[in-house]
């Protein structure tokens, strides 16, 4: 049936000619059948040819409404003069009203509104009805009238539905085509803000190998194991300079740059006990576990990972509720870095999560995948299954080539 339904959708001219065979068959039979009845005194050949033009407006209606409007008054002129009566086909005239109501211009659909209102005192003075007062006239009139009028309220009301539903349509589209752009907006910005901290992370790590060189150079003839141990922190300090410079080099970067002339090393994961002490400072309760052993990351992993615990615990205070209590699991693996972190809050919809911020300049989960990106790792958020929320994510520990 949903394909029968569907291709009578797409053939609606086929329809209405359907339509008005049918309703030529009848009115050829209903001529037919009054041919001998004394009081019909229109010519065969005349009542057929009305009544093969009115269903054509039938069959033409949506394809040229406001054209078929003018062929069905026109016709309706011609019965009053050719002193044609009413028939089946006449039918047509509440199609056509109907229709132009429904998706004809304005000045047609009032144009059929009046001809409905004119139609049945017109075709009463024109064919009296015999043996009846004028009160009974004039009560046949109403009755006549009436159908016209339905026809075309029915098809204004099919109007304003219409055009209801294609104005939600265009406002859902366009919100759809803004919440991408804000979405792109987002990642953009959270890109640049990546890269403007990875770029303070290298501009520090450089910092330390100058550093440690100037200090190597200063003892190399008088402590050359002191010298010995300064050449191994640049060794392996430019090492990391070198792999966070690869990710640096994926991100693009706005014109902006810091105040001030001195860069600043940015947040690693020792620092993650004090973002928990500030959150259970402010009446967050967070229960923190570290499993495996603890080493050395490099320091876009472990700006990656203070990010995303801050982020998480953010939305956390902001979406869980009065009463929700979160836990964060650090897990160090032997290629990589787990982030474990829940909530028992009562949730919030997703897209608020996605908008979300840790400090007023990040977006929540955009950011997040944005962050773990950059490091080549993996994350998964969303509901829990028993309430709260759940941000999990994957850092190896060697940067992806």
């Amino acid at each position: 049936m949903q394909r029968l339904y569907d291709f009578l959708r797409r053939h609606p001219t086929g329809v209405d000619s359907f339509w008005a065979v049918v309703l030529f068959g009848l009115s050829v039979l209903s001529e037919a059948n009054l041919q001998g009845s004394p009081a019909h005194r229109a010519p065969l050949a005349g009542a057929v040819a009305v009544s093969a033009v009115l269903c054509l407006v039938v069959a033409l209606r949506r394809r040229f409404p406001e054209p078929m409007l003018l062929v069905a008054l026109a016709t309706g002129l011609a019965q009053l003069v050719l002193d044609v009566e009413t028939s089946v086909a006449d039918f047509a005239m509440l199609v056509i009203a109907y229709t132009v109501a429904t998706m004809g211009a304005r000045w047609a659909s009032r144009l059929a509104l009046v001809a409905s209102f004119c139609a049945a005192p017109m075709a009463q003075l024109r064919w009296p009805a015999e043996h009846s007062s004028l009160l009974g006239r004039l009560a046949i009139v109403v009755f006549q009238t009436v159908p016209f009028a339905l026809a075309w309220v029915l098809g204004d009301s099919m109007r304003t539905r219409r055009a209801y539903f294609e104005q939600l349509e265009e406002r859902a589209a366009r919100l759809e085509q803004e919440r991408e752009a804000q979405s792109k907006v987002a990642v953009a910005a959270e890109r640049a803000r990546i890269a403007r901290e990875l770029h303070d992370v290298v501009a520090h790590n450089v910092s330390v190998m100058v550093v440690q060189a100037d200090g190597a150079a200063y003892v190399m003839d008088t402590a050359p194991d002191q010298a010995r141990t300064a050449l191994e922190t640049i060794s392996s300090t430019g090492r990391q300079a070198l792999a966070e410079m690869r990710r640096l080099l994926g991100v693009l970067r706005t014109g902006e740059h810091q105040e001030g002339g001195e860069y600043v090393p940015q947040p690693d994961v020792e620092q993650i006990d004090e973002l928990i002490e500030q959150c259970r400072g402010s009446g967050l309760p967070v229960d923190f576990k570290v499993e495996g052993t603890p080493r050395p990351l490099p320091s876009g992993v472990e700006l990656t990972a203070y990010r995303i615990v801050q982020e998480a615990l953010t939305n956390t205070r902001k979406h869980g509720g009065p009463n929700a209590g979160a836990s964060v699991r650090l897990v160090y693996f032997d290629d990589g870095l787990g982030l474990l972190v829940e909530d028992d809050g009562k949730g919030a919809p997703q897209e608020l999560y996605e908008e979300g911020g840790a400090d007023g300049r990040g977006h929540g989960l955009i950011g997040m995948r944005e962050r773990v990106g950059m490091v080549g790792g993996t994350l998964d958020a969303g509901p829990r299954p028993g309430g709260g929320f759940r941000i999990s994510a994957l850092l190896p520990l060697k940067p992806a080539h």
